[in-house]
């Protein structure tokens, strides 16, 4: 499993970080060990991508898995993951799953360059949808409601697989919104390689909503911060792609099986591939 991936550097912007008051609000990473743990977040799932990596991803329909664009992409060559060796591994533990679904086609935001430096750019638009061969109908794996933006200091939770922790999922029941900036969320969670897409919640009259998708990792005044990009007018414009009607340039970015084609901080994206 490759998760040895490149450390890249940029600009990032405006926020300062009271680090030291933050990381003692938050909660410790929890391994959902079993049924009873899990049982609220049984549609987040690993996202197995043809044997070489995962990432994590949540259903947010019966047939519809949220989560990072990159992960979709060979870090290597930047050509697109062949779909057929992806695989979405619901509720994923210790060597079982409640779902297991094939993948029938993609759509990324189709701002989105994989070729291109981690930016505020291409954070804020690594978003993909993966639209599943058969929609899951199982009374364990409810998707979740996605919501609008959170503010600054508010508190959200995540749930999420990482190389360290690839056999079951983990919850971050509390961290930090840090800051905003175009379309990016700084957040004060716990991510390691592999949690890329794993899902960002706010607790709406105390239901988890997903908000935001872990896209990278950064080390920002010395402390580990994630990166998640806001899903408020992505989301929707994104679901009308997957309509049959839909034609466009931005077709490019939608694809099935085949190959296609400010703090000073240091960033790597956390997938797993």
């Amino acid at each position: 499993m490759r998760c040895d991936l490149r450390y890249l550097s940029f600009i990032f912007g405006i926020f300062s970080l009271l680090a030291t008051q933050t990381v003692a609000e938050d909660s410790r990473l929890t391994r959902l060990d079993n049924g009873d743990d899990g049982r609220q977040w049984e549609a987040v799932g690993r996202i197995d991508i043809g044997g070489t990596g995962f990432c994590t991803g949540a259903l947010i329909s019966s047939n519809l898995v949220l989560t990072a664009a990159h992960c979709l992409f060979d870090r290597d060559t930047g050509a697109a993951v062949d779909i057929e060796d992806v695989e979405f591994l619901a509720g994923w533990r210790d060597g079982r799953a409640s779902a297991y679904r094939s993948v029938k086609r993609v759509v990324i935001h189709p701002e989105y360059d994989f070729d291109h430096d981690v930016t505020n750019e291409r954070v804020r638009n690594d978003i993909a949808l993966l639209e599943l061969h058969h929609p899951i109908n199982n009374a364990r794996v409810i998707p979740f409601p996605t919501d609008g933006q959170p503010g600054r200091n508010d508190k959200i939770g995540l749930v999420s697989y990482a190389r360290d922790r690839a056999e079951a999922p983990s919850l971050q029941e509390i961290c930090t919104v840090l800051g905003r900036d175009e379309g990016v969320l700084v957040m004060s969670c716990d991510v390691n390689f592999g949690a890329s897409g794993s899902p960002v919640f706010s607790f709406k009259n105390g239901e988890p909503h997903i908000v935001s998708v872990v896209s990278a990792m950064a080390e920002m005044d010395g402390q580990q911060v994630a990166l998640g990009a806001q899903l408020r007018k992505a989301l929707p414009m994104m679901r009308e792609k997957l309509q049959p009607a839909y034609e466009s340039l931005a077709e490019k970015r939608l694809f099935s099986s085949g190959k296609d084609r400010q703090t000073g901080a240091k960033f790597s994206s956390s997938s797993g591939n």
